[in-house]
């Protein structure tokens, strides 16, 4: 059986996609009965809950800078903060007519979680339940409910988290910030605990801004855990809010620049890399953000588009955490990165469409294209190939494989004898020729508060589609079935040729401040070289030939 790993949070948005990740985890152990498919061990610690309580940490080094912790990094440099909402009470507020709030009942445990004692005392993730909005949801300490251990958070106190000025904004100073021995000292120090409590270590999740100066960060730490822990898989995904706050154009070519160096960095020192974002575009054209058919939700807030993020990593690294498998992260990373390609892009449906009560084959069946959507920042063709991918799907149940009974299959994958089988085949149908592995999961993914209930009144409880939607409130949505694959494919040309293009169209010399923090001008053309190399490893014959044309008229 594969071991532990040890996940890294590096950045604010990182932060706020690993918050909603680590409280997805915590409300699928507080149902013990339907939570033994996955191995909570592979990413959480035993830990002491709040009243002597047996409860469970994650395994976690998360880097962040002066006041983008909030009170929880106000103590020192791992100072760990009371968690005042610990998940017994699962009533959401909601704004009724003439803005009064009304109570919205999750199910009856909700009664019994608030008699237990008198409510918490007010904290910022109260604005994490007000659910229309979450507005006053700025930082990812506001809406984790989930005990941290003292050696998980580590400030930098040399950059602000928020202003005009001592901003990480560029990558050469996340690079110097672990050139410093000083902070190098303190992040190998936490690693080091981390790591050798665990039996059998498999390996390291990176979650990385990409935008900032923790690109940089990132570039660093993925080269010492492969310098210090070779052998070990080291899964790194890049993260870029849904829509950017920067305005003007030399923040804007900063974002650009940032991104390149990142993805050429932190691909070349991981198993695989993954660019995960519901932007649009990381280029310099805007685009508009990825939307779901039964969310609504506001890209501009980073507490709503990275529990998007996280339902889809939860979903995502399923195939090394199941109990009944022997994958490890590198088993992962090694179906889908042959041939140099050290990038995977992400896809993923939240929540995947079916009604209650369908059979898988029946869910299927009603979609000829693979209903999800591409989280990595750029525009997929129709029908669009795939060279590897590794898919699953949860929620669904795996007791109703959909055979007709008494009578001839109503379709090929009415024929199938299991659940996974009825996925392989649907997959060998959408993309014939691909390398395919696949996991089928009876638990959905929890979505109790502080997760956001931007979700259409057309789903119910858990998560499947209503013939009609419910005349009265809708009942809060605890669970939602979800779809998602990481896959290697020629999206991925169109997504890193597309950043090198238009950094070739950038006039670099006027990011003269980029550059002096530490980024030579000959190690950025570089960078951007491998960025062209990385790319074509994922050109289709039809794109080999339009590069090499847009290549003779350069």
């Amino acid at each position: 059986m594969p071991g532990e790993a040890v996940t890294l949070q590096l950045g604010p948005y990182a932060g706020s996609a690993g918050a909603h990740w680590w409280g997805l985890q915590a409300a699928a152990l507080r149902r013990p009965a339907e939570a033994t498919e996955l191995r909570s061990s592979a990413l959480l610690r035993p830990a002491q809950a709040p009243g002597g309580r047996e409860g469970h940490a994650p395994r976690l080094v998360a880097l962040e800078l002066k006041g983008g912790a909030g009170a929880l990094g106000t103590g020192g440099a791992g100072a760990e903060a009371p968690v005042t909402w610990n998940g017994a009470v699962a009533a959401y507020l909601e704004r009724g007519p003439g803005g009064a709030s009304a109570a919205r009942d999750s199910g009856s445990r909700a009664g019994s979680g608030a008699a237990r004692g008198p409510a918490p005392a007010p904290s910022p993730l109260a604005a994490a339940q007000d659910v229309p909005s979450g507005r006053n949801v700025q930082l990812w300490s506001h809406h984790r409910n989930v005990q941290l251990h003292p050696k998980s958070l580590y400030v930098i106190r040399q950059y602000m988290h928020d202003g005009d000025c001592g901003c990480l904004e560029a990558f050469a100073q996340g690079e110097g910030l672990l050139q410093d021995p000083a902070c190098m000292e303190e992040v190998e120090d936490r690693l080091h605990y981390f790591t050798e409590e665990c039996d059998s270590l498999q390996g390291f999740q990176v979650l990385c801004d990409l935008h900032n100066g923790f690109s940089g960060v990132g570039a660093k730490v993925t080269e010492l855990l492969c310098d210090e822990y070779p052998g070990k898989g080291i899964l790194s995904w890049g993260l870029t809010p849904a829509l950017s706050s920067v305005a003007d154009c030399q923040r804007s070519a900063y974002r650009l620049m940032n991104t390149a160096l990142g993805v050429v960095h932190l691909s070349a020192h991981s198993s695989l890399f993954c660019p995960l974002s519901l932007s649009g575009s990381l280029g310099l054209k805007p685009q508009p953000p990825v939307t779901f058919p039964y969310l609504s939700y506001d890209a501009s807030l980073s507490y709503h588009s990275s529990a998007i993020l996280a339902a889809a990593l939860d979903t995502l690294t399923v195939p090394y955490r199941l109990s009944s498998s022997q994958g490890s992260i590198l088993h992962l990373a090694e179906t889908l990165n042959f041939s140099g390609r050290k990038v995977a892009a992400a896809w993923a449906s939240v929540p995947f469409p079916a009604l209650h009560g369908s059979s898988l084959p029946d869910a299927l069946c009603t979609h000829q294209d693979v209903p999800w959507k591409l989280l990595a920042s750029c525009r997929e063709r129709k029908g669009s190939s795939c060279f590897a991918q590794s898919v699953v799907l949860r929620g669904l149940g795996k007791d109703r494989p959909g055979s007709s009974a008494g009578g001839q299959p109503r379709s090929p994958l009415h024929a199938c004898e299991s659940t996974e089988h009825v996925l392989q085949h649907y997959l060998h149908s959408a993309c014939p020729g691909a390398f395919s592995t696949s996991h089928v999961l009876e638990q959905p993914c929890y979505t109790p508060a502080p997760y956001p209930q931007f979700f259409s009144p057309r789903l119910s409880r858990e998560g499947f589609l209503l013939d009609q939607a419910p005349r009265s409130s809708p009942a809060a949505v605890e669970s939602i079935p979800v779809l998602a694959a990481l896959r290697s494919a020629p999206v991925l040309h169109t997504l890193l040729y597309g950043l090198y293009k238009d950094l070739q169209k950038l006039n670099t010399r006027r990011c003269a401040s980029f550059f002096s923090a530490g980024v030579e001008q000959e190690d950025f053309q570089e960078a951007l070289h491998k960025l062209r190399t990385l790319s074509q490893c994922y050109e289709a014959e039809l794109e080999a030939e339009e590069s090499e044309g847009e290549a003779d008229s350069d």
